[in-house]
């Protein structure tokens, strides 16, 4: 008989922030001070009730006696640094005086050694900061008070004080050695980023809206793809999703939507153009179970034929904010067929006023979410905005959808007004 497993009570997370030493306040995105722990209230001197709700620098502005004050301007580009690359950020030892919470305009010169941590929500952005910190002012003005005849301070005092001075100097200069090389290397994915999807039909279409949007704390550069090309007696728009992240990903997109251009102008329709492309995926490294869904809209017959290969289907948006879902010539990712099979491709007719939706998985999924649940959301944030223009409706989609200033995966939008 095995020995019986002994229960352990549930942990009591808040208990343990409130218990925890070390001083810490919990901001949200808008940075207002949600949660604070019993040792932030004694370090500060200062109630849940003083701080709860408040924004931070309401709470703690700089000194307007200290003309040399410079704690907000140090904090606040940290706490953006965290929001905007879901990392942590570490702060030099600097001084930053309190408002004394029983002599309003009086305050206390205090020191602090800072770490703001992200916290990320369901959605993987940065839902919360933990702002924690060290007091250390005992120690930066203990030079003041215990010095040796002489106005010398102790060999242990000034040893403290040196490697404390080349600690704080080294991680200043790191932070800024970094903030420098992620401004580079944002500018460079940036500048590849829109020459790798520029399309240079789509610039003759007023009505049609693009949207690229990274994954969160990526560099810009994703496997995600949009293109407009005009063709005879129409024009034929897609999105592609290559699996994966980075550079690698970027390249194999790069190919295989150049690939697709180039098919849409030799053969005739888009099930065909699929074809052709899942052949030259196969002789790509990592393009294999990439997804993407092209539609040819034929102007003068005022119809639209589709063919998906393992993409998420798209919408076609009627102005009384009813739908229809492009779901009816579905087949496998590319590749995935074990021999060269014909694709199979669908034909629907459309009103004048109609929007076509195309998009990546990246807009809709969320974390174990079942894809029916995912399509709901996206045709319940489309009905009340069906009217807006192109552009307008891009934008009010991806704030209806809560992914305006990205999501964990990449995303590719394409509006088209019929």
């Amino acid at each position: 008989m095995g020995q019986e497993r002994v229960r352990r009570p549930e942990l009591d997370h808040a208990a343990l922030f409130a218990a925890t030493p070390s001083a810490c306040l919990v901001l949200d995105p808008d940075l207002v001070i949600v949660d604070v722990n019993e040792a932030y209230l004694q370090a500060t001197g200062r109630t849940r009730d003083d701080l709860l709700g408040q924004f931070v620098f309401d709470a703690f502005p700089d000194n307007p006696a200290d003309p040399d004050a410079e704690g907000v301007q140090n904090l606040y580009p940290s706490l953006r640094r965290v929001l905007a690359t879901g990392e942590p950020d570490t702060m030099a030892v600097q001084r930053y005086d309190i408002p004394l919470a029983d002599r309003p305009g009086d305050f206390e010169e205090r020191w602090w050694s800072t770490i703001n941590t992200p916290v990320p929500g369901a959605d993987g952005r940065v839902a919360w900061i933990i702002h924690r910190v060290e007091d250390v002012t005992a120690f930066v003005l203990s030079r003041r008070s215990r010095r040796l005849p002489g106005g010398r301070l102790s060999e242990r005092e000034e040893a403290m004080e040196a490697e404390l001075y080349v600690r704080a100097r080294a991680l200043q200069h790191l932070n800024e050695e970094l903030r420098r090389a992620h401004a580079r290397e944002r500018q460079v994915a940036l500048t590849l980023q829109e020459a790798m999807l520029h399309s240079p039909d789509l610039a003759r279409h007023r009505d049609i809206a693009v949207r690229y949007l990274p994954a969160i704390g990526s560099l810009n550069i994703c496997g995600d793809w949009y293109d407009v090309v005009d063709l005879p007696g129409g024009f034929a728009v897609a999105v592609g999703d290559v699996v994966g992240h980075g550079l690698e990903a970027a390249a194999v997109m790069g190919m295989l939507r150049s690939a697709l251009s180039a098919a849409d102008r030799s053969v005739v329709g888009p099930a065909q153009a699929l074809k052709v492309l899942g052949l030259y995926a196969r002789s790509v490294d990592e393009a294999l179970a990439t997804t993407v869904v092209q539609a040819l809209i034929d102007v003068a017959g005022r119809h639209l034929t589709y063919s998906s290969a393992g993409h998420p289907p798209p919408v076609l948006l009627h102005p009384d904010g009813s739908h229809d879902l492009l779901d009816q010539a579905t087949d496998p990712p590319l590749g995935a067929h074990p021999e060269h099979v014909p694709r199979v491709q669908a034909h629907v007719p459309y009103t004048p006023g109609d929007t076509l939706i195309l998009y990546t998985d990246g807009l809709i999924e969320r974390r174990d979410e079942d894809i029916d649940v995912s399509l709901t959301r996206l045709t319940d944030a489309l009905a009340p905005v069906s009217r807006l223009s192109p552009e307008r409706l891009a934008d009010a989609l991806l704030a209806r959808l809560g992914v305006s200033a990205g999501a964990p995966d990449d995303i590719a939008l394409v509006i088209v007004r019929l």
